[in-house]
Order: C-alpha cells, then sequence, then structure tokens
C-alpha cells in the first residue's frame, strides 16, 4: 500500500476542510476557526466557571481552574521569570496560565474522534503566538531597560569591543528575528507530524479491514489489520502527551524571553 493509494488527492487532503461562506462577503469560518473558537471558548469557562464560586475547599472546576493555575505559576511563571525588581514572575502568571491552556486544548483536537485535526496545524495559529509572545517581550525590554534595549540585548558585557561588529548582527538575528520563527515551526511542525501519523495508521487500518479483491477476504489482511489499529491507539495517547509538552514548551520559552527582557543582567 503506498502513500498515493492513501492519499489519491495528494497529503494536503488531511489539511482541507470546506470553509463556511456568508453570502458574498469574505467573512467564513473553517475547522480551524471553529476549533480556535471553541478552544478560547473551553478557556474563559474553564477559568471564569472556576473562579465564579471560590469555596473553601476547592472541588470540580474550582479545583481543576485552581490546580492548573497554581502549577504554571509555581513552575514555571516564578521559577523562569523570577522575583527579582523587573521580574515579577507571579504577575505574569495569568498571561501564561492561558497561553498553556490555549495551545493545549486547541492541540488535543487531534486527539478527538471525528474531529483529528490540531488547528496549530495551521501555521498561521502558531505564527500569531509566537508574534504575541515576540511583541510582549520586546515591549517588556523597552519597558524596563528603556530606548537602548535593542542594544543592551545585543552587545553582551564582557565581549572585546572589536568583537562587537560581529556579536551585535548576529545577537540581533537570533534574538530578535529568529525567534518567533522556532517558535512557531517548533509547535507547528510537531503538531503536524502527530496528525499525519494518526492519519495514516487510521487510514491503513481502515484500509486493511475493508479491502476486498474479487469479493473475496483477504485472510493475511484480517490477521494484520489490528497491529496498525493498536498503533493507532499508542499514537493516539502519545499524540495527548505531545499535546501537554507543546504547550508546556511554548509557555516556558515565552516565559524565558519575557525573563530575559525584564532583567538587565544578560
Amino acid at each position: 500500500m503506498t502513500i498515493a493509494a492513501l492519499f489519491p488527492h495528494g497529503i494536503s487532503e488531511l489539511f482541507q476542510w470546506k470553509s463556511i461562506a456568508f453570502g458574498d462577503t469574505f467573512y467564513e469560518i473553517n475547522k480551524t476557526a471553529i476549533m480556535a473558537l471553541v478552544s478560547t471558548v473551553i478557556c474563559i469557562l474553564v477559568f471564569f466557571g472556576g473562579a465564579r464560586k471560590k469555596a473553601l475547599v476547592p472541588t470540580g472546576l474550582q479545583n481543576f481552574a485552581e490546580f492548573g493555575y497554581e502549577a504554571i505559576e509555581e513552575q514555571i511563571a516564578v521559577p523562569v521569570i523570577g522575583d527579582h525588581p523587573h521580574g515579577y514572575g507571579k504577575s505574569w502568571a495569568p498571561f501564561l496560565t492561558g497561553t498553556f491552556f490555549f495551545i493545549f486544548f486547541i492541540n488535543i483536537w487531534s486527539t478527538v474522534p471525528f474531529v483529528q485535526f490540531p488547528a496549530t496545524s495551521r501555521i498561521a495559529i502558531p505564527m500569531l503566538l509566537s508574534l504575541i509572545t515576540w511583541v510582549i517581550f520586546i515591549a517588556v525590554g523597552f519597558k524596563h531597560q528603556g530606548p537602548l534595549y535593542v542594544f543592551k540585548a545585543c552587545l553582551p558585557p564582557g565581549v572585546p569591543k572589536p568583537l562587537y561588529l560581529l556579536v551585535f548582527p548576529i545577537e540581533l538575528v537570533s534574538k530578535f528575528l529568529v525567534r518567533p520563527f522556532s517558535l512557531t515551526v517548533r509547535l507547528f511542525a510537531n503538531m503536524v507530524a502527530g496528525h499525519v501519523l494518526l492519519a495514516v495508521f487510521a487510514l491503513m487500518t481502515h484500509e486493511l479491514a475493508t479491502s476486498i479483491d474479487n469479493d473475496k477476504w483477504h485472510a493475511y489482511q484480517a490477521i494484520i489489520a489490528p497491529l496498525p489499529f493498536l498503533m493507532l491507539i499508542f499514537m493516539t495517547v502519545f499524540e495527548l502527551l505531545v499535546a501537554v509538552l507543546q504547550a508546556y514548551i511554548f509557555t516556558t520559552l515565552t516565559a524565558v524571553f519575557i525573563g530575559e527582557s525584564a532583567s538587565d543582567e544578560h
């Protein structure tokens, strides 16, 4: 069985979904937009719903919301950004918590039956999130280090002055141009890879279980059909782990960039 047999219209059909257009307007709703909207609503319901009734002993939704917030605050915000004069790790906990759970909820669509499509496998979503991070850490840098922030960030102390001509462009590209690109590609590529693997094993299972030649079952196909199905189950569980891990990595790197921009030490 070849890739051409599994995807007669090309591998790109895994990422296609017809848009819903409203008359002759340019407004359209597609699969990615729906998942992003639903994920946003879920985040709002979880945290606003969890904070609506503040019980002394949290249960249910409040327990989940508090656990998630405290985990991000204690494991990412405070340890990474810190509490130094310009750090204020705790003040960034709400933003980092929202970032983590939005990416998590938008990633796990890849494991939802009949959907199995992470919105982050469309590069526009990771790119938008990366650009938000990029704008924020640059704004934080200018706020706490003044108008010479770019020069301070690109001219680390201790480097011989003659080397500044070489170091400055390297630091400028790596810190201000490569960062949003690397954040985008890391999230996008990992979710695309998982989506393709799940689709391949699902299609292999279907083809092996339903393939008919001259109206007769191939006995060997019936025997080996459970193998890709077992791999599909394993990869679905693994994809859930990847969804959490990618959300954690993106959030942690965001915290690293913010903490670095807020600190005078480089």
